[in-house]
């Protein structure tokens, strides 16, 4: 029982965060919510930090699980396209960390340096899929070309979430977002993998 209540807190604030923006969320908030009484909720998560560091774990282990080290063959433009869909999906479900991003990042100095180590990890994991497909003659780019493309996918991936809810505000389309980092990398491709991105786009995006 004491493991459920505690996981129905964890889903009703993240989705009132979602919904609200964290910020604006007390944890009276979310215990009125799930008609259970505050000494309740804190029995479980002492304090808001505690509960906003659980659900940033949750988060950081499923992107962690995504941009583990690829398998030892080489990645496809189907299969990068896979990855960014479910990496969007996981930044749709836990998007109030993106929302407010910066004040999080300045609230909770912890959970800044753990942000750094996913956004670290993306580049090193984009530098080596776009490597393999320039080893496979699938993509081609300078070093400072490669470098330059590498930033400009973390930089989308970061804050796309928030550029296409102030623009649009029709709620989260990993597929849009797939599009979007993928449209990047798309001038370097060559041949028949730039006509499967295009397939891919017209399919999914």
């Amino acid at each position: 029982m004491a493991r459920d209540t505690r996981q129905r807190i964890l889903e009703a604030a993240l989705a009132l965060f979602n919904a609200e923006g964290e910020p604006n969320v007390t944890t009276n908030r979310i215990a009125d919510e799930l008609d259970i009484s505050p000494g309740n909720l804190h029995y479980h998560f002492r304090t808001k930090s505690d509960l906003i560091e659980a659900l940033f774990s949750a988060f950081e282990h499923r992107m962690l699980e995504l941009l583990a080290a690829p398998e030892e063959r080489v990645a496809d433009i189907e299969d990068i396209w896979l990855l960014l869909h479910l990496a969007f999906e996981t930044i749709g479900t836990y998007r109030f960390i993106y929302r407010d991003l910066s004040d999080l990042c300045a609230r909770h100095r912890s959970l800044h340096k753990r942000f750094r180590g996913i956004l670290r990890l993306t580049m090193e994991s984009a530098s080596t899929l776009c490597e393999d497909l320039i080893e496979d003659g699938r993509m081609e780019a300078s070093p400072r070309e490669l470098e330059a493309l590498i930033r400009n996918v973390a930089l989308v991936s970061t804050f796309w979430l928030a550029f296409d809810q102030v623009q649009d505000g029709e709620g989260v389309r990993p597929g849009r977002a797939a599009w979007q980092v993928m449209s990047l990398i798309s001038p370097y491709l060559v041949g028949e993998s730039r006509d499967h991105l295009q397939a891919l786009a017209e399919a999914y995006a």
